[in-house]
């Protein structure tokens, strides 16, 4: 079983953002940060579960069972549901439904925030990456 750890940082809503995933296996630990464009703090969450998937299936990590967890609420019920009524969501549900069907087995579950701390962390490394590259602007 793989487990994977997500979370998003976002500074303003919309503004710059940035994404962190941990992902442990009996065989792998693996920490990742990743620099997103400006985008709500919902869209980040979002983004860093699509980077999740692909980063998976980048690295032929996707035979095993998949637990993602999130502590973000939002995108948990909205890919529980497979449903939305917000229009920024669209792309992102119909890309994950597109990226789900490579895992034969994968779970998505909400975690509190206090359980999510490494992830966390991570993120907030990716948004310090993205505050630098729009200085260096």
């Amino acid at each position: 079983m793989i487990k994977v750890f997500i979370d998003a940082s976002t500074k303003g809503n919309p503004g710059p953002s940035g994404g962190g995933l941990m992902i442990t296996s009996e065989k792998m630990y693996k920490q990742e940060s990743f620099v997103f464009s400006e985008m709500t703090n919902h869209q980040a969450e979002f983004e860093i579960l699509i980077t999740a998937l692909e980063f998976l299936l980048a690295h032929h990590l996707e035979q095993e069972t998949t637990m993602i967890y999130s502590d973000s609420k939002v995108v948990v019920q909205t890919i529980d549901k497979d449903y939305t009524t917000n229009e920024q969501f669209f792309p992102y549900l119909s890309k994950f439904r597109q990226l789900q069907e490579h895992f034969p087995l994968l779970i998505l579950q909400w975690i509190p925030e206090s359980k999510n701390k490494g992830a966390d962390n991570l993120a907030r490394q990716g948004l310090q990456k993205a505050l630098k590259k729009r200085k260096k602007k």
